[in-house]
């Protein structure tokens, strides 16, 4: 392999640099990126950039004099092979020895060919015969075989696709349960697998591009609710040319440092694809009260609808104004707004289990999420209301997500809470049904990959926030860390905050029966809980915990309130 090609990957359908199908490279320009000022003025003169400034060896200038050079050659061993035009797309790296190049493909084998005849060239450098090295490139490209073209589906029935950092799952499963309210035959992709009208036909993590594929294969499917990860749209673009409706619930921090997503911006840049490729008639729903959601918007084809707990939010005022619409709460009752009608009050939160009797501030957002959604996609009000109201927090609609169990006077609950977020809207849940003198045991976790801040924050919030803390590990996903070091990061951001005693453990499992153990009458045991759910769920029906239904947990929420009024 070329010295200058760190990777070359295919990516199948819209992506981050493009709305089809694309080349993207990534390539080491050491060579260049450390040559003298002399030296890379010269090479800037025979590719035509006579006017251009390199900057100084080793310099972010010099990357992005690097960045305008290396679109130049690409274009010209391009044209020189054929291609009278190809939109190019450059952009640095934090390594400012690396940029990565996009280029949209129509021909599978002759676009990579022109990827490896671009390194060549930078691995030639530097030359006298500039021209040389294009023209033979440029043959390369144009013997090569043309390969097939892009894999992209145009889908034939509706689809409602949904990306963010936290909610995305629930409120993909609380969509589908809706639709299957109204008697819809219902597929649905996830981390955890393809669903045909509820039941698992392909176990896995298909929440990336050939997930849409796999549901949309089932001739029975009339709708597709696919679940879209940040890790698809990068490695392999999205495996649909277009969606119908879109949803996007939040963009926080988590996965940050890989695959050259460094920050929240970047991040909310990725996700932003999904919405940029919902068809112009269809809808794009946005959460109102995060900022790089709303700003999504001005990317849009498709009409914006907004959703936000509070109706007076300014963002709802100027996305009405714009003639979009907006999902909101009117005195407890979950509303749509549009410009020029009255409030329509679909159902009051209280009466929506997955809000935890209106206690989960995050699941009053995924359900006016999910309702938009719905409702953007032709269902009608009274199924949206039947279906809000018949989806429970519990294991079998909801598996793995606000999980509620009781054993007597011990309340346990389970909850994927894998960021900063996930576990605030845990201890959230977990304060609202704590009665007064009772006390919150958490069982904290991470994978692996997770950068050192973040963990090293978990277990500042969880040792603040909870009376007792200990760590569960997950074992299957270390992800090239040893327990010790993550151990290490959590009782640093412990100790911050004054905890110095934070016991670990090697499972889930483990984890959850040493906070059980300890639990008093009253207490809540939360656990973050990633890799053996299922395992978690015998536990704990072994030791006779079983799952609270709606009622035990409005008499739960109800009891922590009047006591804390008391």
């Amino acid at each position: 392999m070329s010295s200058s090609l760190v990777e070359l990957r295919v990516l199948e359908g819209p992506n981050l640099y493009f709305p089809r199908a694309a080349i993207k490279l990534t390539l080491d320009l050491t060579g260049l990126v450390e040559a003298d000022e002399a030296r890379a003025s010269r090479f800037a003169s025979r590719i035509g950039l006579t006017k251009a400034r390199p900057g100084a060896a080793g310099t972010g200038f010099r990357q992005r004099f690097a960045t305008r050079a290396v679109a130049r050659l690409v274009r010209a061993v391009a044209v020189e092979a054929g291609t009278s035009r190809l939109g190019v797309r450059v952009r640095t790296t934090n390594d400012v020895h690396r940029i990565v190049v996009a280029y949209p493909w129509r021909n599978r084998l002759r676009a990579q060919a022109l990827g490896r005849a671009v390194a060549e060239v930078l691995d030639a450098l530097p030359t006298a015969d500039l021209e040389g090295l294009v023209d033979e490139a440029a043959r390369k490209v144009r013997e090569s075989e043309p390969g097939p073209g892009p894999t992209t589906l145009k889908p034939k029935v509706p689809v409602v696709a949904i990306t963010g950092t936290n909610g995305k799952t629930t409120t993909s499963r609380m969509v589908a349960h809706i639709a299957r309210t109204q008697g819809m035959h219902v597929g649905w992709s996830s981390t955890d697998g393809i669903y045909v009208d509820g039941v698992l036909v392909e176990p896995g993590d298909y929440s990336g591009p050939s997930g849409a594929g796999r549901v949309l294969a089932h001739k029975e499917v009339e709708l597709a609710v696919t679940e879209t990860a940040r890790g698809g749209i990068l490695l392999k673009g999205i495996g649909l040319a277009y969606n119908n409706v879109s949803v996007v619930t939040n963009v926080s921090a988590d996965h940050l440092g890989l695959h050259g997503i460094d920050t929240l911006d970047q991040l909310a840049e990725v996700k932003g694809v999904v919405p940029r490729i919902t068809r112009a008639d269809g809808w794009a729903v946005l959460n109102a009260d995060d900022p790089r959601v709303l700003a999504m918007r001005t990317t849009l084809r498709a009409r914006p609808w907004v959703f936000s707990r509070d109706p007076d939010s300014p963002a709802v005022r100027e996305v009405l104004s714009e003639g979009g619409r907006a999902t909101t709460v009117i005195d407890g009752w979950l509303s749509v707004l549009t410009a020029d009608g009255d409030p329509d009050p679909i159902v009051e939160v209280v009466d929506i289990p997955m809000t935890l009797a209106g206690l989960s501030r995050f699941n009053v957002e995924n359900a006016l999420a999910a309702a938009s959604a719905a409702l953007a996609v032709g269902l009608s009000r009274e199924v949206v209301r039947e279906g809000l109201t018949t989806f429970r927090p519990d294991p079998q609609h909801n598996p793995g997500r606000m999980n509620f169990f009781s054993r007597e006077d011990v309340s346990v609950v389970v909850d994927l809470a894998h960021n900063e977020a996930g576990l605030e809207a845990l201890t959230e849940i977990m304060n609202g049904v704590r009665r007064p003198g009772c006390r919150l045991l958490l069982g904290l976790g991470a994978v692996g990959d997770r950068t050192d801040d973040l963990v090293d924050r978990l277990g500042e919030m969880g040792a603040r926030d909870a009376d007792v803390v200990a760590v569960a590990h997950k074992a299957g996903y270390l992800r090239g860390r040893t327990t010790d070091e993550l151990d290490a990061l959590f009782r640093a951001g412990a100790a911050r905050v004054g905890v110095t005693d934070v016991p670990s453990y090697p499972t889930e499992v483990a984890g959850l029966e040493a906070l059980v153990a300890q639990a008093r009458p009253g207490d809540v045991v939360g656990l973050m809980c990633h890799e053996d759910r299922q395992g978690v769920y015998d536990w704990l029906a072994a030791q006779g915990f079983t799952v609270d239904d709606p009622d035990t947990l409005r008499v739960k929420v109800k009891a922590a309130r009047e006591g804390s009024a008391g």
